[in-house]
């Protein structure tokens, strides 16, 4: 449905802290998309030399831009960002590595104004990886 070239068009987000690849599905309140861990990223250069895993607070990003993606691409938000502005109940159940394709699935569930809220989970071949919680509010892109 979406590369991330169309994503780049979506949220202000760019190499190397993009980490969302590619968009199966996307309406209004609701995303699934993936992040390709590839075995270059750089932060297997020391999370951890021994053994790389995919630090955690990254997977919860990854589902924080998915969720940005639905919510940039409403017309009211055209041209704005979404700052993380909290997280809750945060799962970690499983370990991601070089080479696995985390399919990112999230559910916008409230919005109040500039600030939102979704649920997000992160899966590797059909198993939960991470779940939890995500706040954002939605603001100017440009600092004054």
């Amino acid at each position: 449905m979406m590369n991330q070239e169309d994503i780049k068009g979506i949220i202000p987000h760019r190499e190397p802290f993009i980490l969302v690849d590619e968009v199966l599905e996307k309406d209004d309140a609701h995303i699934v998309a993936l992040k390709h861990v590839r075995v270059d990223e750089d932060y297997f250069r020391g999370h951890f030399p021994d053994m790389p895993v995919m630090p955690g607070v990254l997977i919860v990003e990854a589902m924080a831009q998915a969720g940005a993606i639905v919510a940039l691409s409403k017309p009211e938000n055209k041209g704005k960002i979404a700052f993380f502005a909290g997280i809750d109940k945060v799962r970690f159940k499983q370990s991601v590595f070089p080479g696995d394709t985390l399919r990112l699935e999230v559910t916008m569930t409230r919005q109040r104004g500039p600030i939102g809220f979704g649920e997000g989970k992160a899966f590797v071949n059909g198993k939960l990886c991470v779940s939890g919680e995500i706040m954002f509010a939605i603001g100017d892109a440009k600092k004054d």
